[in-house]
């Protein structure tokens, strides 16, 4: 019988485990080492964002115009104009340092008490953090040496610093903590040493290897660095996965008495197969973030895709290799009472505690736990119908106390639009008599607009370009802010600028956030619909089967609305936050629904393709569906309870960082992935398949057409001792699954007889369902 891709590829490893494994490691060395060398190339002011932002910073690009990085610093006295011999003298010391242009002299707030020093950093705005600290040095020295003033510094430099330290002390603390939490928890699945560092080391090569390939990448499609952060935790997650899926089958085979060469092919035949269906969903679903219309979720939607494929690659590849050569090595390092309880486990399934506990009566009374198992779901989604989503400002983002938001609030409040004003880009002839009158009449429609501050005008002449800096009302950030751009977009610049120039677009940070949640907003929609589409159809195809396809996509949709509505509550209301240690913000990462839509469609499809493939390999084999239902759950409620906790430990590692979006990904994401391993598929997904009943394989005679994929294992010698939940005359499974002997089914009665071709079933027999039902043997499945 031809072999599926998977049990080829296993196949191939154990044949050839030298060229497998020193094939694996030559490939993430020298990717790792050609990917460091070109070095990772950053998204431009231009691309990363949309709207009329991101085409005011092409006007300057393409001008050769760059803005500098800006700072300011503030000092404050008791007394009014206390500050002033402290400032005129920090001002004078920050010029000599050499780094900056353009030191003005410092401007006195209204209440006399304020002191504001505006300058520029020289050179690249990009790169003005590595050169601010000689500034930032003084400031504080000034700070330390004048207690009785207040000295409050913000700029794009500073601040640029301040987070490129913050950044790499989370990402330390996620990496030195999330490792050794998935390294515990495979002990405690596996109980053995060996067995438990495999799938991590994988994991951590996939990733290693991903690094490079997206250094390579950046050079045709330039990223964020934080796409780094975002490919290690589902390069993490989705590695342990597949490799634990893999070698726990191989693991449940051995202990029913297969011989280590069996074993690995059964588990390459049916697991393998998983992980490849598994992998190429997941990487379907990130491809729905190419249609986001931005270009950061593009270059999300490469590294997530990239990472799944190495993985993927590597679980059905170098982990069979090195299966096949540790052999019972596998089992070193065996910690003696997680050991023996593993054993127990993979040999008797069927006997796993509180799965075994649950499932029956689930399956037994599906109506009753569908609907309790539901209400849980839309009761936690409730709170999301009220989300509200915004670009989280520097004081939302890294908290009230942080240095940096402190600095930034002070000097907002004091002076205000003075760190972070709109900046009106206009392509003109800024000679002409027209465009100097326009801008006259622009500066005197903005004074009396009362929302602006002291407008500023540089021109260039020679490019035809002129920037124009309107400082807004309020904090940069908050409502009146956005009413200010919004009048400055709608009102000033249509009624003075229009007739005199040939383009004029607003830029700004604030002017970019709203640019960039607006076109979220419109681009959510078509990333939806994609993934909605293509998981149907792959779902489709791979079981053969409407209603199971149907119902992937509802159980995936009340896990994402479950996750929004416990993100929303914590972090929008502030239920719990202060318990959880986080602080509530009154809105949602703008990003953030976009991305755990995805995510979560991605890699809840791991859990869903493995308990539904188990459940159709026993159905397969001749089991009743109630009865395939409960042996499939049984099988996989360790490889998913394992998976889920690895995968939880690392999400809520980053719910644990200091930035907020972190923390609503974190929260999000192990919420969901709680619910969705736990809640989902073993209470919701086997009561609603026991309620649909033989229906769940209904496919239309029109689609008969679809491939047909095997779900159980490749034609095996029998097993060196019965297998633990067969009576021990059970003949070996034929070919398809076939019946033999003597099984006993879910509920009461038995048949017996031997099946006469791939996927009948037995010849004769009779036997009773769950609640009573009479069935005959002999009939072709569909």
């Amino acid at each position: 019988m031809k072999q599926n891709l998977a049990a080829r590829l296993g196949g191939w490893s154990t044949r050839h485990r030298k060229t497998a494994i020193f094939g694996w490691l030559l490939f993430v060395v020298l990717l790792a080492v050609v990917g460091g060398a070109s070095g990772m190339v950053e998204m431009t002011n231009s691309e990363d964002g949309a709207g009329d932002s991101v085409k005011a910073e092409k006007i300057l690009e393409d001008a050769g115009l760059t803005t500098p990085a800006s700072e300011m610093v503030m000092v404050r006295s008791a007394e009014p104009d206390g500050w002033r011999a402290v400032a005129d003298q920090l001002a004078a010391d920050i010029e000599k340092t050499g780094e900056v242009d353009d030191v003005k002299d410092p401007v006195r707030s209204d209440s006399g008490r304020e002191g504001l020093i505006g300058f520029d950093m020289k050179g690249d705005a990009d790169t003005a953090g590595d050169r601010v600290d000689p500034v930032m040095d003084l400031v504080d020295k000034a700070a330390r040496s004048h207690k009785e003033l207040e000295v409050y510094q913000f700029g794009e430099a500073s601040s640029a610093t301040w987070l490129d330290t913050v950044l790499g002390e989370d990402m330390k603390k996620a990496e030195f903590t999330a490792v050794p939490l998935a390294l515990g928890i495979l002990f405690v699945v596996f109980g053995a040493a060996v067995a438990a560092l495999l799938p991590v080391i994988l994991a951590l090569t996939a990733c290693v290897a991903t690094f490079g390939v997206l250094a390579l990448v950046s050079h045709q499609m330039h990223l964020t660095p934080t796409i780094n952060s975002v490919m290690f935790l589902v390069g993490l997650a989705v590695g342990v996965d597949y490799c634990l899926f893999y070698l726990r089958r191989e693991r449940d085979e051995r202990a029913a008495g297969r011989d280590a060469e069996t074993a690995l092919r059964i588990a390459a035949a049916t697991s393998g197969r998983t992980v490849l269906v598994s992998g190429f969903t997941v990487m379907v679903a990130m491809a729905g973030m190419f249609f986001s219309g931005l270009l950061l979720f593009k270059g999300f939607a490469v590294a997530t895709i990239v990472v799944v494929f190495i993985a993927m690659l590597g679980s059905v590849t170098v982990l069979p290799a090195m299966l096949s050569w540790l052999g019972d090595r596998v089992n070193k390092g065996r910690l003696p009472f997680l050991g023996r309880r593993a054993e127990r486990r993979a040999a008797r399934p069927e006997k796993a505690g509180l799965v075994t506990a649950l499932i029956k009566p689930v399956v037994a009374r599906p109506k009753v736990f569908a609907v309790l198992s539901a209400v849980v779901l839309v009761a936690l989604g409730a709170p999301a119908v009220g989300m509200k989503t915004e670009q989280l400002g520097l004081e939302k983002q890294f908290g009230k106390d942080a240095g940096i938001a402190v600095a930034f609030r002070e000097i907002t409040d004091t002076f205000p639009g003075g760190p972070s004003p709109a900046q009106v880009v206009v392509e003109a002839d800024v000679t002409a008599p027209g465009f100097v009158n326009a801008v006259a009449d622009f500066r005197k429609k903005a004074a009396a607009s009362g929302e602006f501050g002291t407008v500023e005008v540089v021109t260039h002449p020679e490019k035809g370009v002129a920037e124009i800096d309107v400082p807004l009302a309020g904090n940069g950030s908050d409502e009146t802010s956005k009413h200010a751009l919004t009048t400055l977009r709608e009102d000033v610049i249509p009624g003075t600028l229009a007739d005199a120039t040939e383009q004029a677009y607003v830029t700004g940070d604030l002017a970019g956030s709203v640019d960039f949640n607006e076109q979220l907003k419109t681009g959510i929609v078509p990333v939806f619909l994609f993934i909605i589409v293509m998981t149907f159809v792959l779902m489709l195809v791979c079981f053969r089967s409407v209603p199971i396809a149907l119902v992937s996509i509802v159980l995936n949709l009340l896990s994402v609305a479950a996750a929004y509505g416990v993100m929303v509550a914590v972090f929008q209301h502030g239920w719990g936050a202060g318990a959880l240690g986080m602080e509530s913000v009154g809105a949602i990462e703008s990003w953030m629904p976009l991305f755990v839509l995805v995510i979560l469609f991605g890699l809840s499809m791991d859990y869903h393709v493995f308990v539904v493939s188990r459940i159709r390999e026993a159905h397969d084999r001749g089991r009743s569906t109630r009865a395939a239902i409960v042996e499939g759950v049984q099988a996989t409620a360790g490889s998913i309870s394992g998976a889920a906790a690895i995968m939880v430990a690392v999400f809520a590692v980053f719910a644990m960082l200091s930035m907020q979006d972190m923390q609503q990904m974190g929260v999000g994401l192990a919420v969901a992935v709680l619910l969705d391993a736990t809640l989902v598929r073993m209470v919701l997904l086997p009561s609603v398949m026991a309620l649909l009943g033989e229906k769940n394989w209904y496919l239309p005679r029109w689609l008969g057409w679809l491939p047909h994929f095997s779900h159980g294992e490749e034609p095996v010698e029998p097993a060196t001792r019965p297998l633990a939940h067969q009576p021990a005359m059970a003949a070996a499974p034929g070919p398809y699954g076939q019946r033999a002997g003597h099984d006993q089914d879910f509920g009461q009665g038995h048949h017996s007889g031997y099946g006469a071709g791939p996927g009948q079933r037995p010849g004769s027999g009779h036997g009773y369902g769950g609640h009573g039902r009479p069935y005959e043997g002999g009939g072709r499945r569909p």
